[in-house]
């Protein structure tokens, strides 16, 4: 479907702005769609040329409440003719402080809680280490197969994926080790996670000199895979037993996309720290780190900091954004938000054989594909035509997961079921095309 943007400003085409970037800028940063966009609106955006498409995208899970909502639009432009930028350090702003006030309180379990703000995921997880070594003076660190905590050195390290992350940017900080991401689908049970952590401790390391276990609880580029319940009690009781701190990754699993505010209060299990950033400020750059007061505090003055981190006109936001989740009722509308998606996959793989697998939590959705439904052929190339074709047809996807094989949804979950339908309809005619090919 072709629809006219009200408004447009642009002068060029997306293949001529794609040459420009192409020339000005380095291959290694990819591009999923040579799509160059002038304007969006809650889950729509309009290209240069004027063509309309649904966003199933939402900028990797960083547009929970939608592009430009006039909410936050509205704090924001305020802010903007108060102060934009001091430097947190240097001299403070009270939007910050607030902010930590309310994500300390909306964090799980009953002991006190403190927040630091950066601006990026990758540096919330990085000083997440950073504190959990100062809390417990030990260096190693406990990550999972198929896990992404991001692009620098220490957080790729920490990354359980080679290719494109870390191919050719070794080599990474020691004292890392993967463990086993429990995986039912590809026969990987919660006994043998665990016992894969065990023999770490047998082979690599000593539980006495583990500074944290990092997690996702449910894994984001590394393919929706959900951490089951059980074994996240079962890491919380082994960090327990050997002093070890436990870090729960929602970069992008957090700000309420599956439900919950934490994708782990699920599991009513409590992490020691949590890592958030994508949808916490609707679009503008933010991060946090939030934990036990006394593990926070380990840090010395001064060892924790950052020029841009905690950016007042991101904090506005960020304040935001948790009053459109509690008037717009954002984290019940994300369970109703997952099950329209998930019913609508269910249909697609009733279809097609290639679907192999169907999941989610909450409005964190995904479908693997594989050739001829067989677990053991991933089929990414059936991935890269469907995501490819949808975009012919107005909608757009994103691939994920240890071979580009899986498709997931990360729509706003302000967008309506009318668009939403629209989109689930683009998909499954888009599938059939492929299929058919």
């Amino acid at each position: 479907m072709k629809r006219e943007s009200p408004v447009t400003g642009a002068q060029s085409s997306n293949a001529a702005l794609m040459a420009r970037r192409r020339a000005a800028m380095p291959r290694g940063s990819g591009q999923v769609h040579e799509i160059f966009v002038d304007r969006a609106l809650n889950a729509e955006v309009w290209d240069v040329e004027g063509r309309r498409y649904i966003d199933f995208a939402g900028g990797i899970a960083v547009l929970n409440t939608g592009h430009r909502h006039p909410q936050i639009v509205a704090a924001v432009k305020a802010q903007l003719d108060r102060v934009t930028h001091t430097c947190f350090q240097v001299l403070a702003y009270e939007p910050l402080v607030e902010l930590a006030e309310r994500l300390n309180a909306l964090a799980p379990g009953p002991a006190p809680k403190k927040s630091y703000f950066l601006s990026t995921g990758a540096e919330a997880v990085e000083n997440a280490i950073k504190i959990a070594r100062a809390h417990t003076k030990r260096s190693g660190v406990i990550a999972f197969g198929g896990a992404f905590h991001g692009r620098t050195m220490m957080t790729l390290s920490l990354t359980g994926k080679v290719a494109p992350y870390k191919t050719g940017f070794g080599p990474f900080p020691a004292e890392v080790f993967h463990a086993r991401f429990p995986n039912a689908l590809f026969g990987v049970s919660i006994a043998d996670a665990l016992a894969s952590i065990e023999q770490l401790f047998k082979n690599d390391i000593e539980p006495e000199r583990v500074a944290a276990i990092i997690v996702e609880p449910v894994q984001g580029e590394g393919g929706f895979y959900i951490a089951p319940f059980e074994f996240l009690h079962a890491l919380r009781a082994l960090c327990d037993r050997h002093g070890i701190v436990l870090i729960a990754d929602e970069i992008q699993s957090g700000a309420g996309r599956t439900g919950t505010w934490f994708a782990i209060e699920h599991s009513g299990v409590v992490p020691d720290l949590i890592t958030m950033a994508k949808s916490m400020a609707g679009g503008f750059p933010i991060s946090a780190v939030i934990g036990r007061a006394d593990i926070m505090d380990a840090p010395n003055p001064g060892g924790l900091g950052g020029t841009f981190g905690g950016n007042p006109l991101s904090a506005v936001a960020a304040l935001e954004v948790l009053k459109v989740f509690e008037k717009e009722k954002l984290l019940p509308r994300a369970r109703a938000v997952g099950a329209r998606l998930r019913a609508g996959l269910e249909a697609i793989a009733r279809k097609h054989d290639s679907v192999g697998d169907v999941r989610g939590l909450g409005a964190m959705v995904a479908m693997e594909l594989f050739e001829n439904g067989r677990l053991d052929a991933p089929d990414a190339e059936l991935a890269k035509r469907l995501v490819g074709e949808a975009a012919r047809r107005g909608l757009i996807l994103l691939p994920c997961g240890p071979y580009n094989n899986i498709i997931r949804v990360l729509v706003p979950l302000t967008a309506s079921d009318e668009i939403l339908d629209e989109g689930m309809r683009i998909l499954g005619d888009s599938f059939d095309a492929v299929a058919k090919a």
